[in-house]
C-alpha cells in the first residue's frame, strides 16, 4: 500500500504568460490548484474587479 502524504497548498499563487494567454494557478485549501487560462482583456477585467473588491 502506498504511503499517504498530507496535502499542502502546493506553493504560491502564480501568474504566467503562456503563448497568447495568461495562466493563473491558485493553490486551494486541502491541496491541489485551480488553473485558469484567460486573455489579456479578461485579465484586465479581473484586475479591475479585484481592485474594486479590495477597496470596498
Amino acid at each position: 500500500m502506498a504511503a499517504m502524504k498530507p496535502r499542502t497548498g502546493d506553493g504560491p499563487l502564480e501568474v504566467t504568460k503562456e503563448g497568447r494567454g495568461i495562466v493563473m494557478r491558485v493553490p486551494l485549501e486541502g491541496g491541489g490548484r485551480l488553473v485558469v487560462e484567460m486573455s489579456a482583456i479578461e485579465a484586465g477585467e479581473l484586475r479591475d474587479q479585484l481592485a474594486l473588491a479590495v477597496t470596498a
